[in-house]
């Protein structure tokens, strides 16, 4: 590719987008982006050097001094690759009080914005399309039912032995849409220049396959 190839997934939670994208990134050799993981990684870093999300001279002090790149799969934090340090419940929760606070969320967009100028990427989120990569090649909406998705999160999660009703699981993900799609700072709404595509009933395989035809 002697050009740039950027694509920009965005979507509501549990819409697929993370499974998509690092297979549709593996087949066209383009670095996955997981921006959910840059929020894990700060909040690792955040907790090995002892400062909490009301620090906030400590905190900018520590995100100056934060590079965060992936390669081959693996997140690497200032030259150290933290893929399972990351995945502790302990970071779950420093990861999502971190998201909130304005200084990390234009670090990592910064950072994210900086691997799109370098590199072939394809990275998801709730913003990537219409805030992070607003220039990306090609853009995608992902989406699918309510039920369809809780019933997606809902079998990963009995899968992983933690047991939840259905309900539950269904009124997390309305909850989650309604908080995205609110929220004052970049919410979850579909780029003007984006595909929208309803996974509602489709296989893995047959998601991957429409976004490759798009993308080829």
């Amino acid at each position: 590719m002697s050009k740039l190839i950027r694509v920009a997934i965005d979507g509501p939670s549990g819409a697929g987008k993370s499974t998509i994208a690092k297979a549709v990134g593996k087949q066209l050799n383009l670095d996955y982006i997981d921006t959910g993981a840059m929020y894990r990684a700060v909040a690792y870093k955040m907790i090995a050097n002892n400062v909490s999300i009301f620090e906030m001279e400590k905190l900018e002090k520590l995100l100056a001094g934060t590079e965060i790149d992936f390669s081959n799969g693996n997140i690497i934090l200032d030259d150290e690759i933290i893929n399972e340090k990351i995945r502790t419940p302990e970071i779950s929760k420093m990861a999502s009080d971190c998201s909130a606070l304005p200084q990390v969320r234009e670090k990592l967009v910064a950072l994210q914005r900086k691997m799109g100028e370098t590199k072939n990427v394809i990275m998801d989120g709730r913003d990537i399309g219409t805030n992070v990569l607003v220039d990306a090649e090609f853009k995608l909406f992902m989406t699918a039912s309510p039920e369809e998705r809780a019933k997606r999160r809902y079998i990963e999660l009995n899968e992983k032995g933690e047991k939840v009703s259905f309900a539950q699981v269904l009124k997390d993900i309305k909850e989650r849409d309604h908080n995205d799609s609110t929220r004052a700072l970049n919410p979850l709404k579909k780029a003007e220049d984006a595909l929208e595509l309803d996974t509602t009933g489709m296989s893995i395989e047959e998601v991957i396959n429409c976004v490759l035809k798009e993308i080829k």
